[in-house]
């Protein structure tokens, strides 16, 4: 059965890309522009991972991440990072709200697919 991931991100362009190379992996792939229509589809659904972008207007990634794991039906759930951000100190605080893992945009597909699969492991 295919593995459900909801992707998080402001930019069309982004959730465009990252979907496309999921889908041609095999996941079955959600979207929500950001961390607010994320809780709400959240609300309804459940995923395998959650992929989300850091800065989004209105809940942002660390928000986003923060809410998820404060509900008991969404703290085990995988959250990987995909951003233009590399800075430690971001890193470290989306490492101490929940987040699984980060990777930094531009992605590289292959690994994008690695990485999801390990953390679905």
């Amino acid at each position: 059965m295919a593995k459900k991931v909801l992707i998080v991100d402001d930019s069309k362009t982004m959730r465009d890309m990252v979907s496309h190379t999921l889908k041609g992996a095999g996941f079955e792939v959600t979207e929500a522009e950001d961390g607010n229509i994320a809780l709400s589809v959240l609300g309804s659904l459940s995923f395998d991972v959650v992929l989300t972008d850091l800065n989004m207007p209105g809940l942002d990634g660390f928000g986003l991440i923060e809410q998820m794991r404060a509900d008991p039906s969404h703290k085990y759930v995988p959250i990987l990072m995909l951003t233009t951000e590399s800075d430690v100190q971001k890193k470290e605080r989306g490492k101490a709200a929940g987040a699984t893992g980060w990777i930094v945009k531009p992605f590289n597909p292959e690994k994008l697919v690695q990485a999801i699969n390990k953390v679905c492991a």
